[in-house]
């Protein structure tokens, strides 16, 4: 990747790699990480609404952004565009759906408070913990957007939000924060994937 790629990659994943960060420094443990945030939810109704908003409409909001961006780039005949969605959703379908699902499945991790036995080769839900997919999803919208766009407060903002997701889904205790961080490199494989096949000459008119 360019220089000035990872310079954007480092701002989208600088603040969720900090929130984990203080996470693993804080506790000793990623089951006292789960049991403080599970008190931390009864003592804060309102937060714990507010974080599963958050987590439940990210992606969906994504969903919006890039069905926005499909329509008028078919509508204008924006090709370069149309190109760099279709093929954003097309590497999401692979990576943030077949890859994330089928390794939830194979590793059989059980979600916070269920647990510590591994069940691998299964699927119940609450056995499906790492990766986290959300995380994964969401990587993966954001990452391409901001190597896209380029802008420097563009691609901090987004990476704000990606780590408010990221955090959402530990507090409100989907995922253990090393599920989080797996997911997000997940989702870093389905941005730069994307970056790369877009810019690659295989994917454009002579």
């Amino acid at each position: 990747m360019r220089t000035l790629s990872l310079k954007h990659w480092a701002l989208v994943s600088a603040p969720l790699l900090l929130v984990l960060i203080a996470i693993w420094i804080g506790f000793g443990s990623e089951r006292e990480v789960a049991l403080f945030f599970k008190d931390h939810q009864a003592a804060h109704p309102a937060l714990k609404l507010g974080l599963k908003l958050l987590t439940d409409w990210s992606n969906p909001l994504f969903y919006a952004v890039y069905a926005v961006m499909l329509f008028t780039a078919w509508r204008s005949g924006n090709r370069d565009r149309l190109r760099f969605v279709l093929i954003l959703l097309a590497v999401q379908a692979v990576v943030a759906g077949l890859a994330v699902h089928l390794l939830k499945m194979i590793i059989g991790r059980p979600r916070p408070g269920e647990g510590e036995l591994f069940s691998p080769i299964g699927t119940k839900a609450a056995y499906q913990s790492l990766p986290s997919g959300h995380t994964a999803e969401i990587t993966g919208w954001t990452l391409p957007l901001a190597l896209r766009l380029g802008g420097y407060a563009v691609s901090l903002l987004l990476g704000l939000f990606l780590a408010a997701v990221g955090f959402s889904r530990i507090y409100l205790g989907w995922h253990h924060p090393t599920d989080v961080f797996f997911g997000w490199l997940l989702g870093c494989v389905s941005g730069i994937a994307t970056t790369v096949i877009t810019r690659s000459a295989l994917f454009r008119r002579s």
